[in-house]
């Protein structure tokens, strides 16, 4: 047996078997104590084991952070990222809170991740993000999955007086001094079930989607729905005065 087979053999074992002893790997592959002892020395080096005393063990795997493809790489990655780290401060221990779908939403839950904190959505690469990483309470809406737009849809409006928070976090393609509008949907139909039942709607934009008017998409909600925007410093500030005229508290960061 080559040495490149015999080390592949090495560490597939001690994956099995979690450690091995020099004498175990001496009988196993019929080699001199000083074989054992380089073989161990070099898979170290490489990082394939972790060498103990007499012996080695598995290197521990790290669970791998799940994430949204390429979600660092999202156009306006770092002003979505203070928007969402702003936004998490909004939110109390003990408090449901209605997460909606999106990058910036996804930020936002991952900043909530392992509070005590109930977040409710229906997203369901943050619910999965939450459930791989022991959120405590997580609530997903139930409904028909949609591939294309990965998120839950509920066909049933009555099954929307199940769900209510303190918060609401939504975005959208456009917000106007007119209100927050949507392109998908389906999404928005079943976002607007839950609108009655939550305390404050906060609205989270970057700034590239603060305009003086919408070009497409359904009007979600009235800008006098809105109870806050947190929004990035380079937005439109003609919208987002009139935004502030209409009472709608404005965050920028």
């Amino acid at each position: 047996m080559n040495e490149l087979t015999r080390h592949n053999e090495i560490v597939a074992l001690v994956k099995s078997k979690g450690t091995l002893k020099v004498t175990e790997l001496v009988d196993y592959f019929a080699v001199s104590p000083a074989t054992a002892r380089r073989d161990i020395t070099k898979l170290a080096q490489e990082g394939r084991v972790q060498k103990v005393r007499n012996g080695i063990m598995k290197i521990a795997e790290k669970k791998p952070i799940w994430a949204p493809l390429q979600i660092d790489n999202t156009e306006y990655f770092h002003e979505k990222a203070r928007i969402a780290i702003r936004a998490a401060k909004l939110c109390n221990d003990g408090e449901n809170v209605v997460i909606n779908c999106g990058s910036t939403a996804f930020l936002l839950g991952k900043e909530l991740c392992g509070k005590q904190i109930s977040i409710i959505t229906n997203y369901f690469p943050l619910a999965c993000y939450l459930i791989e990483n022991d959120h405590d309470s997580v609530i997903i809406m139930g409904g028909l999955y949609n591939k294309t737009q990965n998120i839950i849809l509920n066909p049933i409006a009555d099954m929307a007086n199940l769900y209510a928070g303190k918060w609401m976090f939504t975005s959208g393609k456009t917000l106007t001094a007119t209100g927050l509008y949507k392109t998908e949907i389906l999404s928005a139909v079943s976002e607007q079930q839950i609108l009655e039942k939550i305390e404050k709607l906060v609205v989270v934009v970057d700034s590239s989607k603060i305009a003086i008017k919408a070009n497409a998409g359904m009007l979600f909600c009235p800008i006098s729905k809105i109870d806050i925007l947190i929004t990035g410093k380079q937005a439109n500030q003609a919208v987002i005065e009139k935004i502030r005229s209409e009472g709608t508290e404005v965050i920028l960061v």
